[in-house]
């Protein structure tokens, strides 16, 4: 039996604290969302537009394209709560968008900061300038996307037209 010491340390030593890395399963995406669904947005900046769903990325939100050329959606990535998936499915196996990631879609490190003085100046705020490479990825998928849409008659003009709900209607009974 080992020996207490005589005086006790002022402060308490606490032991080394053991981390374990916890690894991330990869998210679930609902059964009816499949590369090639047309979805509808129900929330953000383009709620009410019908889009067509391209893949779900790594983070578990899903790569989603308008096409801009018809109903002014750029590629975006969007949470699976905030979409209805629709029975309309576009053949995208032609659109290539492997090169498109989560990082593609992170703001740059290297992005000045603001000073205080000048945010308080009164000047207008700059709108935000789309890269040039944002503009081409955008026109290459749309391309490949819009040969798609075109193959199945009257999708076009069901991609344009927004999505709402009447006083009588009752979206539990629909069939999207």
């Amino acid at each position: 039996m080992a020996k207490t010491p005589r005086y006790y340390p002022a402060e308490d030593i606490k032991p080394a604290k053991v981390v374990h890395k916890v690894k991330q399963n990869p998210p679930r995406v609902r059964k009816s969302i499949t590369p090639g669904t047309v979805l509808i947005l129900l929330a953000g900046r383009f709620r009410g537009k019908r889009v067509v769903c391209l893949k779900a990325l790594e983070s578990g939100l899903l790569l989603v394209s308008g096409p801009y050329k018809i109903n002014g959606v750029p590629l975006r990535r969007v949470n699976q709560a905030y979409v209805i998936a629709t029975s309309t499915k576009v053949d995208v196996t032609g659109v290539d968008v492997a090169s498109i990631t989560d990082e593609y879609f992170a703001r740059s490190k290297d992005a000045p900061k603001e000073a205080e003085e000048e945010f308080f100046a009164g000047d207008a705020p700059k709108p935000a300038v789309v890269s040039d490479q944002r503009k081409a990825d955008q026109k290459k998928v749309d391309e490949s996307l819009l040969k798609a849409v075109g193959a199945v008659p009257m999708l076009e003009a069901y991609l344009a037209a927004q999505f709402s709900l009447s006083a009588n209607d009752k979206p539990h009974l629909m069939k999207f």
